[in-house]
């Protein structure tokens, strides 16, 4: 039997040669996919006849591929249709890498259904799956400070309360769609000089909001150390600033001695768990860039775990205003 699936085109799968070195997927093991996506990391593991997958994705369009998976591989491969931040729940201690793919295939981005694109016409989604609420009720329905916070720590918009002023005048006369929005952002933001299409921050921000992207990344990450053996690896790729600050301060913080002082020694960092395995992220070569453009924005960082009994309230913490934030949703609910 082939170890590859002759499917329909599928998206390339980002910085996929730096994971494969990174996990050495040659000498078998089990790997857990938490975005399983269109399936891209998890075919070349299977590639080998002694690897395992276990796969995780929350959109309800990867049910279909990964039964195509199943029907190939066999005992193989595992899919669950869940949000990656529940993998907590497997039963598998002998995991020897967790892949997270933070980013978005192009074909979810010009889905109709999802409308995840300032391009798309319609009523406003954003729902990646097994969702509480979408952007429609986000922009129709939250007040003023609530927007203002969405669109300025999730979309890092410097016009968010312009922006939100026009939403909220402009709902008054009729229920917003997608296409009332993209009117309003052109129109607030209309004397810039943009390298970026105007609505990219305000869209980014709804979909982490909708999809409650900070909380699932965070106890994706908290969750992913607590399954994992000593000795396997975390292996993340990022797409956005915010994302990546997150995982760079969880990857970081853990894993390094404190520096107090330059005129004192460093502290012992008793909460020392990692070993980071590139100190700058890893970036897409221009061959690959060039092959496949959306990958320019990409960054992969990884580490490996040395250490049972981590402690991560100082993440909590830290980023406690982003969670209080994404929390504004469950007024929606």
């Amino acid at each position: 039997m082939s170890a590859t699936i002759n499917l329909e085109k599928r998206h390339f799968p980002v910085l996929l040669d730096e994971i494969i070195k990174i996990i050495s997927p040659q000498y078998g093991g089990t790997f857990l996919d938490s975005t399983f996506g269109q399936g891209g990391y998890t075919e070349k593991i299977l590639e080998n006849s002694k690897n395992k997958v276990i796969a995780f994705d929350r959109d309800s369009s990867a049910l279909k591929l990964s039964e195509k998976f199943k029907t190939h591989f066999k005992n193989r491969f595992q899919f669950n249709h869940k949000r990656f931040s529940e993998i907590k729940n497997i039963n598998n201690k002998n995991i020897k890498a967790i892949i997270f793919d933070l980013g978005y295939s192009t074909d979810q981005i010009f889905d109709e259904k999802k409308k995840l694109s300032f391009n798309s016409k319609g009523k406003l989604n954003m729902k990646m799956g097994l969702n509480r609420f979408s952007a429609h009720e986000v922009i129709n329905k939250l007040d003023k400070i609530d927007l203002t916070n969405i669109f300025k720590f999730f979309g890092e918009e410097k016009d968010a309360k312009k922006i939100t002023k026009e939403i909220l005048k402009k709902r008054i006369q009729k229920t917003l769609q997608t296409e009332d929005l993209v009117e309003i952002i052109n129109k607030t933001k209309k004397n810039y000089n943009f390298k970026i299409n105007k609505s990219t921050k305000i869209f980014q921000s709804l979909r982490i909001f909708v999809n409650q992207e900070i909380s699932e990344l965070i106890f994706g990450l908290i969750n992913a150390y607590n399954l994992l053996p000593v000795n396997g690896y975390i292996i993340i790729v990022t797409f956005h600033s915010i994302e990546d600050r997150i995982v760079k301060f969880f990857f970081k913080n853990y894993s390094e001695d404190k520096k107090v002082s330059r005129y004192l020694p460093q502290a012992k960092n008793l909460n020392k768990v990692f070993e980071i395995l590139n100190k700058k992220p890893i970036k897409p070569s221009a061959e690959e860039i060039k092959k496949n453009p959306s990958s320019r924005s990409a960054k992969l960082r990884c580490v490996k775990k040395i250490k049972e009994g981590g402690n991560f309230e100082e993440l909590l913490l830290k980023y406690k205003n982003l969670l209080d934030i994404e929390n504004i949703g469950k007024k929606l609910c």
